[in-house]
């Protein structure tokens, strides 16, 4: 059992999250039941801001992708983060939420014009420029609406990270970012410099995601000031930051081994620091965008169990309330949880299952193979580890309404998410009046 954050057991024998109890949750939002841990996850902000303080001038900002809300974005600007976005969508939560436009980076491999132009109308701190067409649409509005624009520019710097392939991001063959081997970035560096209206503060890399070696941030940082170092000489240009991206792993199952912020911190701003001293350039602002590594480990999903099938000699099948509409990740990258049964999480385990979602696929598989306490319809089975990825991911297939989420904190449980209904599923449906039944 790997409990995080506020999560413990209490004299009922169930699991406790912010001072509650998740039958005490489930009876009041219903299930399934995304649950934000706001202690755990306020923890995890201050964790990695002072972690990269310690080491020198640094920003960490919120990778909003993970997992973004009003209320979410609320509780990153209470803990001093910087916010990373990656569309409109993103942007806009973010400035209804009241987050500070200059602390914004948005991100993304094509933007559009209407979301360039709301960043520029905004003022957003930066944006992380992607291509060359963005480029050049970029330098072409701010030049009309006579802006000067602050860019990062994202280089694909030609790291494997050690990830699911559909993780990695830093390997030359990516879709993002201007390549660094074959002379892409160098180009890109020139005419981000000769460029009306466009001021280049500095570099962007990410490398993929849920990565635990920390040899591979290392590799990264040290690759990206070799091409800071380059630049210098070879143009004189001295860069104010370099944003390193995120990636940092997280525990979901047996096998997963995180380290700690300070082991991140040290890896990447280490490096910095020395690469700019051997080079005797400035040391630059670092930058990093922990995502998952905040969040994840703060959020639960709360599922009720229903039926089940037992194959003789094979496997015993749990079926819960949820599936792959409330989190894909098991269907789409092989993702691995741990669970327990909320309501008998003083019992020990008694039974080999596996838990099958109720979406009319099968592949709507959440976990393979889990030591449960016997089950019966109607306990509530606790997932651990999704508050990253698994609301901002989320869909309504099967026609399926999106769960409810709640924060927990102190004994008190506030809703950040309302449960969607069978009439928000067809509130954007349109009947033609040719098929008006009446004909």
């Amino acid at each position: 059992m790997h409990l995080t954050g506020t999560m413990q057991i209490n004299g009922a024998g169930h699991l406790e999250i912010g001072g509650v109890d998740v039958v005490e949750l489930a009876n009041s939002y219903g299930t399934p039941l995304w649950v934000i841990d706001e202690q755990g996850f306020r923890r995890n902000c201050r964790d990695f801001r002072e972690a990269f303080a310690r080491k020198g001038n640094s920003l960490v900002l919120y990778a909003s992708k993970a997992l973004t809300s009003l209320a979410i974005i609320r509780i990153v600007a209470e803990e001093g983060l910087g916010l990373d976005v990656v569309s409109g969508g993103e942007l806009y939560t973010a400035l209804q939420a009241g987050f500070p436009a200059q602390h914004i980076y948005f991100h993304g491999n094509n933007k559009s014009v209407d979301e360039i132009t709301r960043a520029v109308d905004n003022s957003v701190g930066r944006i992380v420029v992607d291509n060359f067409y963005e480029l050049s649409l970029l330098s072409d509005l701010c030049r009309a609406k006579n802006y000067t624009q602050d860019i990062l520019l994202r280089i694909t710097p030609g790291i494997e990270a050690h990830t699911h392939e559909f993780i990695q991001t830093g390997q030359i063959d990516s879709k993002f970012g201007f390549t660094l081997p074959d002379g892409q970035a160098l180009e890109g560096v020139k005419k981000a410099l000769n460029s009306p209206n466009i001021n280049l503060a500095g570099l962007h890399c990410h490398i993929g995601s849920q990565i635990f070696e920390m040899e591979s941030f290392r590799q990264a940082a040290a690759l990206m000031m070799d091409f800071v170092i380059e630049i210098h000489n070879k143009l004189g240009h001295q860069f104010d930051e370099i944003d390193m991206g995120g990636g940092f792993g997280i525990y979901y199952s047996a096998g997963d081994e995180p380290t700690y912020a300070d082991d991140w911190a040290d890896a990447v701003m280490s490096t910095v620091a020395k690469k700019a001293r051997q080079a005797n350039i400035n040391i630059p602002r670092v930058i990093v965008e922990p995502g998952r590594a905040i969040v994840g480990p703060a959020g639960v999903t709360i599922y009720s169990i229903g039926s089940w099938k037992e194959v003789a000699n094979v496997r015993k099948y749990l079926a819960v309330d949820g599936g792959m509409a409330d989190n894909i990740r098991p269907a789409l990258y092989d993702a691995t949880y741990t669970a327990i049964l909320g309501n008998k999480a003083n019992i020990p385990p008694q039974e080999l299952v596996s838990i099958a979602g109720k979406c009319c696929e099968s592949g709507d598989m959440l976990i393979w193979d889990i030591n449960l306490p016997a089950a019966e319809a109607g306990d509530l089975l606790v997932v651990f580890a999704t508050g990253a990825y698994n609301y901002t991911m989320s869909s309504n297939y099967n026609r399926l309404p999106r769960p409810a989420m709640i924060l927990v904190n102190d004994g008190n449980s506030d809703l950040i998410i309302k449960r969607e209904t069978y009439a928000d599923l067809i509130s954007h449906d349109l009947i033609p009046a040719r098929l008006n039944p009446s004909r």
